[in-house]
């Protein structure tokens, strides 16, 4: 592992998941040590938060790598020198892929949309916010509600495309990850940004409707960025309050 070669093809997380795996090798941790925090990881890397957080998702689903909330990342276990590390498509890439690919099927979609399948991307939407209420960590109606847009292009190929991105979802055990701790972090599909997108629709103009999909795919994305920080937040937040009413019980 210390020895393979960093490969071009790479994305930047994936570049230091395998640098932080040449650190395990070469002893500096042993397992059970806590890793330095993201923060300090991000500056002795020079990348951003999100791009340390994503190498320690990546890291956390092949097993090297444990993340205890409010508590930080520990190392779990050395990586065999003979195996190459595995990286499959992270819930960023497949974002990025969506964006472009969906973007582009919402243009194709708008002028030739039927007003039963309007109708239908309406009760997907009070569906969809009937999901959230129930908490059930289900997205049926959203996946729903973007195949009903992708099958009103008419073409066969994007359908196929775009059900695949979403298969991928919980195919990849990265992506599936952080969508689970996205849930955690109560980051769940919004009703409006899906309300834009079908008002834009409604006007049967491809710009308003690539632009309307594009913008709802970018805030996913961000969201994804946060999901994990916001987490540790809260967390923190509980045991800061936890703490807090200990000691008052303490004194009182």
């Amino acid at each position: 592992m210390a020895s393979e070669p960093t490969n071009a093809k790479d994305r930047l997380y994936q570049t230091i998941a395998r640098q932080l795996l040449e650190v395990f090798v070469s002893g500096r941790y042993k397992p059970g040590d806590r890793l330095p925090t993201e923060r300090e990881l991000a500056i002795q890397y020079n990348v951003s938060r999100p791009t340390i957080r994503e190498a320690i998702i990546a890291l956390e689903v092949q097993g090297f790598v444990e993340v205890r909330v409010g508590s930080g990342a520990y190392l779990k276990g050395l990586p065999d020198n003979n195996a190459p590390a595995d990286f499959d498509v992270s819930a960023f890439e497949l974002t990025e892929a969506r964006l472009l690919l969906e973007g582009e099927a919402a243009a194709l979609a708008a002028p030739q949309i039927t007003d039963e399948e309007l109708a239908t991307l309406e009760q997907l939407i009070e569906e969809i916010a009937r999901e959230n209420e129930r908490n059930a960590g289900t997205e049926i109606a959203d996946h729903q509600f973007h195949m009903t847009i992708a099958r009103a292009t008419r073409n066969s190929a994007l359908v196929n495309l775009i059900d695949n991105l979403w298969s991928l979802r919980a195919k990849s055990p990265e992506t599936a990850l952080l969508y689970a701790k996205a849930r955690s972090a109560n980051i769940k599909p919004v009703v409006d940004e899906h309300r834009v997108i079908l008002d834009a629709l409604r006007t049967r103009d491809p710009s308003t409707a690539r632009a309307a999909m594009r913008a709802h795919l970018t805030a996913v994305l961000d969201s994804l960025l946060f999901a994990t920080e916001e987490m540790v937040i809260e967390q923190a937040r509980k045991a800061s309050a936890s703490r807090r009413a200990r000691y008052e019980k303490a004194i009182a």
